[in-house]
């Protein structure tokens, strides 16, 4: 609690817009070598490499952590925290992603002939995007604005597959609910190893877990740090999903790389594994 104390006086002390300044330059620091590092990192490496002392930079993460700007990693190493990912798909959405992604996603459906989604993560839920609805073989119920857990979906388990291992647990632990048909894991541990597999594969596919009879594959849209800022998926029947799997994979996988390179190359950090 000193700490913490002590990062709030230097972020707002007495000494005015000058120590703001300063933590505010120490902040944009850390944020820096780490999204530059693409790996978590202890705060004695961080401070070496910002030039900081000790006492400034343990107090400045402390206060960061708390805010969850940053967050704790295996090996009591820091990592970027989840207000900065619910920041960058705001950003993402705001500018140009839905737009860049708007005419991949209407290529996808008409070359599989079945409905397409963009969908994004906001807090513990799932969230659809944008869709272009295929030629009718079902009706879809998760229509644009439909809301999730992410234990229900494909895609919520790639927009969790980046975080650090302790992240995806604890989010999993929260937001996991079951479904109707029964047939979501709810387990956190399980969906998070789950998770990272599925984003390190590009992939991920469910089979009747949120609804009857529903299937849904899912590819990753990464930012160029490996973060899967949104996902593009497929949704048909599960018996089409089952008959047409090495089809649907490929195109969809496809789709995600085409929207990945209008918005840059992702690279995917090797620190961040199952």
């Amino acid at each position: 609690m000193r700490q913490r104390r002590s990062a709030l006086a230097v972020a707002a002390g007495p000494a005015g817009r000058r120590t703001r300044a300063s933590f505010l330059d120490r902040t944009l620091q850390i944020l820096d070598h780490l999204q530059q590092s693409g790996r978590p990192a202890s705060p004695y490496e961080i401070g070496r490499s910002v030039g900081a002392p000790a006492s400034s930079i343990y107090a400045v993460i402390d206060s960061l952590l708390h805010r969850n700007l940053l967050s704790r990693a295996a090996g009591n190493r820091i990592w970027l925290g989840p207000r900065l990912h619910h920041y960058g798909l705001a950003y993402a959405r705001a500018l140009d992603l839905l737009s860049l992604a708007d005419p991949v996603m209407r290529r996808l459906a008409a070359g599989v002939g079945e409905t397409v989604q963009i969908c994004g993560r906001d807090g513990e839920s799932m969230v659809v995007l944008a869709m272009v609805e295929g030629p009718g073989h079902f009706p879809i119920s998760a229509r644009v604005g439909t809301r999730l857990p992410l234990n229900w979906t494909a895609s919520g388990r790639l927009l969790a597959g980046h975080l650090p291992r302790a992240e995806r647990v604890a989010l999993f632990g929260r937001a996991a609910r079951p479904s109707p048909t029964g047939r979501a894991p709810i387990d956190p541990e399980a969906l998070s190893a789950e998770s990272a597999v599925a984003l390190a594969q590009r992939i991920a596919i469910q089979l009747g877990q949120s609804a009857e009879a529903v299937a849904c594959i899912a590819a990753p849209i990464r930012d160029h740090a490996g973060a899967c800022l949104a996902t593009i998926s497929i949704v048909t029947l599960e018996e089409r999903a089952r008959r047409h799997r090495t089809r649907f994979v490929a195109a969809v996988q496809e789709a995600a790389a085409a929207i990945e390179e209008r918005l840059g190359e992702p690279e995917v950090p090797a620190a961040l594994s199952a």
